[in-house]
């Protein structure tokens, strides 16, 4: 196999260790909207918030891709969106420019271009006048009486990507119909279809379907999607059945095509992509996925106001000079540790040239100095990025513990070593045979530090929409780990833990966490007011819903009785009443108090005896309480007592 050798595809000299989103936010996200206009999706129906109105599949498709540009413009916006029409009569009219070529009975209402307020705009002002006449979707794209070929669908949506999307750009197209069978009597535009499809794949274009179905027309993607849409890197040409799409991509309700959305508006970016030698001579090419990444509000950006504008400011890092105030060259620049008491270097040296050989030659009583390729040999260990398969071990070598750092997942790259999905299954599928765990040492990215891996293999799970692969994990060296003090501690009772048990198992989320249906609420509400102010609309903060509160008043109808007699038996176990104050490292023999409870604490409460407990005694309550432990012990005496009268 040929050896790959573009690992630095971006300028990272200055990153020390590998970022879950440093380095490639910054690539563009290109989403086509290709949406059916056929008379089934123009078809009024109640609409499913307010009964006394009428919408349709069209409406709800606009209205989705209207909503997802919104949160784009603050989330991306440095990606472009564009909206593709077929099985439409509508042609170009003398305001509007195409842009792009494309077939017969296509509109493209939208070109491929930047996020732009008013851009989206123009697309809300539609969708108010489609609220006030229901026709009006109608009359904009009357729909066609025979409907167009998914071949030349494909083909439109591969020009219009070509002439509007930037070439480093991820690029995705969004396929919105309810028609599960568009040609099913001719078997030549099905090959083409899937012909045409395979050039969108070829330059690099991802095909993602969101496909409608309701009860009286359901959807069945094996009558035509099914061998067209190919989503499993692992099929190869020894496969029976190559028909690998989910029945779970049928949205039944239309109101769910925006959370549908929403769980792929964030396209896959690897983190890396390098070799994974398994033997010498024997490689093949991975990519790396983050699957746990925190998110973080936008950076914000420097204007320039220039009177009747504002510019962008370019910022731009450098290294100055104060003597010269010139800027000076990064290869210049050398590393040194400072050590105390090194000898003044000598003067003996006057050209820059003599300066810098005797950095090279340490004399004695000067301290050593590196560049910056130096520098990076002692974090690298002079190793280029990748992954050396070290050996197995069974699976119950690896421990839960051992698990300091978050995963990362790796997916099979056939662009760079040929036959890598073939080999990389067959690795798969003899580790699970076998029921092992791999070792591997990895050094993911060209700034990183070697690190011992643990390859723990996932099978695919069509329910649960996981994908075949292998999570690595880092695995802490010796020096990574600290023994943690073992300190007795009170285990409950088996009644307390029943009564526990009881109202845990009816307030266990059956259905999974999905983490994309519950934002973060503090961004959540700085992209409300951003978006608010981006569109000149009201912003009303009581509106605002935070989906991650509780829901009391559910826990209260399942588990509220349940929860009661467990709060009635924590009571009176004595365990749990117990606090054990923390005393100082310096305390001497004889000094460490006695473990105080609740119900000594109320005694002592009634009978005006709180002073007769030592200071730690008191710190060690209050701290069990959540209270604050600062003052002198009146203070504390107070706020026990403050505690006591509450409870």
């Amino acid at each position: 196999m040929a050896p790959y050798d573009d690992w630095n595809r971006v300028d990272d000299d200055e990153e020390d260790e590998l970022q879950d989103n440093s380095f490639y936010d910054a690539k563009r996200d290109v989403i086509l909207f290709c949406i059916d206009c056929s008379p089934s999706m123009l078809e009024l129906r109640p609409d499913p918030e307010d009964e006394s109105k009428m919408t349709s599949h069209l409406y709800a498709a606009l209205d989705s891709a209207m909503n997802l540009q919104k949160r784009k413009v603050i989330t991306g916006p440095n990606d472009s969106f564009g909206i593709l029409l077929f099985n439409t009569t509508r042609r170009l009219d003398k305001s509007r420019t195409q842009g792009s070529e494309i077939k017969k009975s296509m509109f493209l209402y939208q070109p491929i271009g930047p996020l732009s307020a008013p851009v989206i705009q123009e697309l809300i002002q539609l969708l108010h006048s489609a609220q006030e006449d229901p026709e009006e979707l109608r009359k904009q794209f009357p729909p066609t009486e025979s409907r167009v070929a998914m071949g030349d669908v494909f083909t439109s949506c591969n020009w219009v990507i070509r002439d509007g999307a930037p070439k480093t750009a991820t690029k995705r197209v969004f396929l919105i119909t309810d028609e599960d069978n568009p040609h099913p009597s001719s078997k030549q535009l099905k090959i083409s279809a899937q012909t045409t499809l395979e050039d969108l794949a070829q330059a690099g274009v991802v095909v993602e379907p969101f496909f409608i179905q309701t009860e009286t027309k359901p959807f069945d993607v094996a009558k035509f999607y099914s061998s067209i849409l190919q989503t499993n890197a692992f099929v190869d040409d020894d496969d029976s059945d190559p028909s690998v799409l989910s029945e779970s991509i049928s949205i039944s309700r239309i109101e769910d095509l925006l959370s549908q959305m929403r769980f792929r508006e964030v396209t896959k970016r690897a983190l890396f992509n390098i070799p994974f030698e398994l033997a010498k001579d024997f490689t093949i090419g991975v990519k790396g996925y983050g699957l746990v990444t925190e998110q973080k509000k936008g950076e914000y950006k420097y204007f320039v106001d220039l009177g009747d504008r504002l510019e962008v400011a370019i910022v731009k890092t450098g290294q100055l000079d104060e003597d010269r105030q010139t800027e000076i060259d990064k290869s210049n620049i050398v590393y040194g540790m400072e050590v105390v008491g090194a000898a003044a270097p000598s003067n003996d040296d006057d050209t820059e040239a003599d300066s810098m050989a005797a950095i090279k030659v340490v004399k004695a009583g000067q301290r050593p100095f590196y560049n910056a390729e130096e520098m990076r040999s002692f974090r690298t260990l002079g190793l280029e990025p990748g992954l050396k398969l070290l050996g197995f071990k069974p699976r119950d070598t690896l421990k839960f513990e051992d698990n300091v750092k978050h995963s990362l997942f790796i997916y099979p790259e056939e662009s760079s070593y040929a036959g890598s999905k073939r080999t990389f299954t067959a690795l798969l599928k003899s580790m699970i045979k076998k029921k092992v765990i791999g070792y591997a040492r990895g050094v993911l990215r060209r700034n990183s530090t070697p690190t011992i891996y643990a390859i723990l293999l996932q099978e695919e799970d069509v329910n649960e929409v996981d994908p075949t692969g292998f999570h690595i994990i880092p695995l802490p060296f010796a020096d990574d780990i600290r023994s943690a003090p073992i300190e007795e501690g009170y285990i409950a009772s088996d009644d307390l833990k029943d009564k526990a048990r009881a109202w845990i198992n009816k307030t266990t989320i059956k259905s999974g966490y999905v983490p994309d249906s519950y934002p973060n609420p503090a961004l959540a509400f700085h992209y409300a007011q951003l978006e608010a102010s981006a569109f000149r609309e009201e912003f009303n903060p009581d509106a605002f819903e935070d989906l991650t509160e509780p829901r009391v008043d559910l826990i209260h109808a399942k588990a509220g009785k349940l929860l009661k007699e467990w709060k009635i038996e924590l009571a009176n176990d004595h365990s749990a009443t117990m606090v054990v104050p923390v005393t100082g490292s310096k305390r001497k023999a004889g000094g460490a108090a006695e473990s105080i409870s609740v119900v000594e604490v109320k005694a002592r409460f009634e009978d005006g005896s709180l002073a007769k407990f030592k200071v730690d005694q008191l710190k060690a309550f209050c701290r069990s309480q959540n209270l604050s432990t600062s003052g002198n012990k009146s203070d504390l005496i107070q706020r026990v007592e403050d505690w006591c009268k509450l409870h």
